[in-house]
């Protein structure tokens, strides 16, 4: 990596990153396929609800666990367990779950301080009921998270950041698309650097040309799974995709899953194996987690092999057990694998 550009993050900055996404609350409870029957609810899918049905939902489960999640909130979360530093923008509203959110990501040591909504809609959730077969049945209401809006950015608390990581569902919304444009002159202006999650390859399918556009002006860290990077560049094979990441002047860390990450940049490509582990039990928030080791190690001046490495490590882990967030110190991980 540059040196010039390592000496820059170290300069000035609070934040290792600071990302923008969805704010939503995962509320997850074990249930039986007769649960899933008597509410209604379709097994093994993600369905979007509306906000009565989403009250219903939360109210019939007891005993229930919740956590901030989205998946750049989770990306943050992997970043504090390596021991990272990190500033969230996503909306909420005052409420339970609201208050919820925000407990939650300070308590793991993100800092958050959207302005919550004093009206509207409530508090994005989603309810996850989890079979003893291990599958997931999400019931997804957006709520607040879809209202966020360029007056929810603190310029600057995003200027203070070495990266912003941004999320790719946000580009739903024209409110939180405007507000991603003003964060994303604010880390410029710094001299910081851009990452983008392309997400969903149904989003890249929504925004091909408007995510192309970003790459050229904006963003310098892409990140996708093999589905994504190949919709981006509308190809059928994997290596096709490839050679057009390399032509773009800017570090694409792309997951493959069992096969690991194929980084490129430079001109180059890093090829890097996926951890070992002994049983794959939720894949849910692997590619959140990978960003997280990789941002973490960008932001920390390592080169890309440590970077994809830290990657690695962390989506290995979150898919080692049920939920999107570590369980395991990953900077514990990192320093056990000699890398930190």
């Amino acid at each position: 990596m540059n040196q010039s550009y390592i000496r820059a993050l170290s300069v000035n900055n609070s934040y290792d990153v600071a990302s923008i996404g969805n704010a939503i609350v995962d509320v997850i409870q074990p249930a039986t396929d007769e649960f899933l029957l008597e509410h209604g609810i379709a097994k093994g899918v993600m369905t979007l609800i509306d906000e009565f049905r989403a009250a219903k939902l939360v109210a019939a489960l007891k005993g229930t666990k919740e956590t901030s999640g989205g998946s750049a909130a989770n990306t943050m979360a992997g970043i504090a367990s390596f021991g990272g530093s990190g500033y969230f923008v996503g909306k909420i509203k005052n409420d339970r779950l609201g208050n919820s959110f925000a407990d939650d990501l300070k308590r793991i040591g993100v800092h958050f301080e959207t302005p919550a909504a004093a009206d509207g809609p409530g508090t994005a959730c989603c309810v996850i009921a989890v079979t003893p077969d291990g599958q997931r049945s999400m019931s997804t209401y957006l709520g607040a998270c879809r209202e966020l809006h360029p007056h929810d950015v603190n310029t600057h608390a995003v200027a203070k950041a070495k990266i912003l990581y941004i999320e790719g569902y946000l580009w739903d919304a024209d409110g939180a698309k405007a507000a991603i444009r003003k964060a994303i002159a604010a880390i410029k202006k710094a001299g910081g650097k851009v990452a983008f999650t392309l997400s969903d390859p149904f989003c890249v399918g929504r925004y091909r040309d408007e995510f192309l556009e970003l790459m050229r002006e904006d963003v310098g860290i892409l990140f996708a799974n093999e589905d994504e990077v190949k919709a981006l560049y509308e190809v059928d094979e994997f290596d096709a995709a490839l050679q057009k990441a390399l032509q773009w002047n800017g570090v694409a860390a792309l997951t493959r899953s069992a096969k690991g990450c194929v980084v490129a940049a430079d001109g180059e490509v890093h090829v890097l194996d996926a951890e070992k582990i002994d049983r794959v039990v939720d894949t849910t928030g692997a590619g959140d987690q990978f960003a997280a080791g990789f941002l973490y190690g960008h932001a920390r001046g390592m080169n890309f092999n440590s970077c994809g490495r830290l990657g690695a490590i962390a989506a290995a882990e979150v898919i080692s057990h049920y939920g999107a967030r570590p369980e395991t110190s990953l900077k514990a991980l990192a320093q056990k694998a000699g890398i930190v």
